[in-house]
This record gives structure tokens, sequence and C-alpha cells, in this order.
């Protein structure tokens, strides 16, 4: 469950999955299979081949992708979460949860 985003922040990252762009969405979350983590960070895009490709820049497997949703997406949390945010220059949005 998202928490610490807005109904807008969420509807503009569906949008934005749903035109084919790679799209960022930061928020809380809390599992215990990963303590010490207490966000993650979605990043998806409709376009299959383009979300692969975007994630062979930082190593991420295309089975990694989440399709149980209607928005396919990479979960993101811990290190690589941060130094993947670093390095698209999105440390504000993670910042944020701090």
């Amino acid at each position: 469950m998202a928490f610490g985003i807005t109904r807008d922040e969420l509807y503009l990252w569906k949008a934005s999955v749903e035109n084919g762009q790679i799209a960022f969405l930061t928020h809380y979350w809390l599992d215990d299979r990963f303590p010490g983590c207490k966000t993650v960070t979605k990043v998806g895009c409709s376009n299959l081949e383009k979300l692969i490709e975007w994630g062979h820049k930082y190593a991420l497997k295309e089975e990694w992708i989440d399709h149980k949703e209607a928005y396919p997406h990479f979960d993101l949390f811990g290190k690589h979460e941060y130094e993947i945010m670093k390095e698209e220059g999105l440390l504000d949005q993670l910042n944020k949860f701090k």
C-alpha cells in the first residue's frame, strides 16, 4: 500500500506510465522482508522494451519487473534505490521521506 503521496502524484505517475514514459514514484513502504527499508520507488513504463532497456542501465533484470498491476514497474529500495535516484537526479523525491 502506498502512503505519503497525494492522489494527484499517483494519477500523474499512472498517466506517465500509460503514455510510455519512464516514470518514478517514491512512497513510504514497510515490509518485514526488508528490514531498514522505509521507502520504495516504483519505476514504471507501459513500453516494456523501453523499461527493460532502462533497467539494463542499472543491472536490473527483466524478471524483476512487477506485472501484477496494470502498470509494469521495477521496485527500487535500499541502497539500489538511493544510488539510482542519485544517478537520475531525483534525490529530492527520495529525500522528502527522510
